[in-house]
């Protein structure tokens, strides 16, 4: 057996897992947890029901834990109780935290107690874009951890630009689907499915987000404006806020089941995301490339590095600019724009699968360096 093998992988999830709702990190560690994953612990509040084959440590917030946040300020106290119950003062740890900035310091605290950091190699998975910067940040978040994990080589560089000092390894993981149920479908059942949801004669457009000032619907509603003037031809698909009253050329659908959504980008020609933030990676991006949509997105954030700056799609300089969607819609609708299909494996969840391995393998190999006799 080699001496790596006795390291055990710890995730700290602030949510239960598996997760009873659709979140893009909840999801991929769901798929990854069929098979082949390398998690031994989940630490978390008591889930619907469990993986099989992990152990798990159940997060319990009591009175206590109360008094300690709101009076004394300590915070994750819960987590820090199952943890140390957990980890032995032999044992070498993996330890992931996703997304959770106020998580770091109360497990780094508790394994300085305990005696522990050195025996354990603390990883953040980051989701957003742009880095964690408020005041004490290096003292309460960088110092801190050993590694950070990040969706684009964008955000990375955005972390050198705006902390300046990174005493951490970094790697990227991009975000993945399953390109099983989110997949390109032959043109005669393309419309056969158009006829089926009622849009045969449509040229199909879909937004698909909430209904958020930052995702931009309300630029993409008046560029549609504009573009149906011009084209009697064309609808737009609505997916994820509350229904409105639909027109001859915009149709609101609400939320739709996940299940279900692969169907409506497979019948679209299309896809819009006018992000108006720093979106890290936009997983609804992926699902409609895969699923045969030509897209146009914001240029902002990871959105470029995932479009790989173009090739798989129209990016809008300035997405604030509502003449900027015009023009690219009507480039579109005039045949100018065209892609290559998006590779099967691009943006997968094997790949994601492969990926997180790889970089819990190389999490060992630096705490085995760091602690082995």
């Amino acid at each position: 057996m080699a001496y790596t093998d006795t390291i055990k992988v710890i995730l700290i999830s602030q949510i239960p897992l598996p997760y009873n709702q659709i979140g893009s990190w909840s999801t991929l560690y769901s798929n990854y947890f069929v098979d082949n994953h390398k998690v031994d612990i989940i630490i978390c509040e008591k889930p619907l029901y469990y993986f099989a084959q992990i152990k798990y440590g159940i997060v319990r917030r009591d009175f206590i834990d109360k008094i300690k946040k709101n009076f004394f300020k300590i915070n994750k106290a819960e987590y820090q109780r199952e943890l140390e119950k957990t980890i032995k003062d032999d044992g070498r740890f993996v330890i992931q935290i996703i997304d959770n900035y106020g998580m770091v310091k109360p497990i780094h605290d508790l394994l300085q107690k305990m005696g522990l950091r050195k025996n354990c190699f603390l990883q953040f998975f980051f989701h957003g874009f742009y880095p964690y910067t408020q005041q004490n940040s290096s003292q309460k978040f960088y110092n801190l951890l050993d590694e950070i994990i990040v969706l684009t080589d964008s955000s990375y560089k955005a972390f050198k630009e705006e902390v300046p000092v990174l005493p951490n390894f970094f790697s990227i993981l991009h975000n993945g689907i399953n390109t099983v149920k989110f997949n390109k479908i032959g043109s005669s059942e393309k419309m056969a499915l158009r006829q089926g949801l009622g849009f045969s004669t449509k040229r199909v457009f879909i937004w698909c987000s909430q209904d958020r000032p930052k995702k931009g619907l309300h630029i993409i509603l008046d560029a549609w404006q504009k573009i149906a003037q011009n084209h009697d031809d064309v609808v737009l698909l609505i997916i994820g806020c509350e229904p409105k009253k639909d027109t001859e050329t915009v149709k609101y659908l609400g939320r739709i089941p996940n299940d279900e959504l692969s169907k409506f980008y497979q019948i679209a020609d299309c896809y819009l995301f006018p992000t108006l933030w720093q979106e890290g990676f936009g997983l609804s991006l992926i699902e409609a490339l895969h699923c045969g949509c030509y897209c146009i997105a914001s240029k902002l954030g990871g959105v470029p590095e995932v479009l790989q700056w173009g090739k798989y799609g129209k990016l809008i300089d300035n997405p604030h600019f509502v003449e900027e969607w015009v023009d690219a819609i009507t480039e579109f609708l005039e045949g100018k724009l065209t892609y290559p299909s998006l590779p099967k494996e691009l943006y997968s969840t094997e790949a994601w699968n492969v990926g997180m391995n790889n970089i819990i393998e190389e999490a060992k190999r630096r705490l085995d360096n760091r602690t082995a006799p």
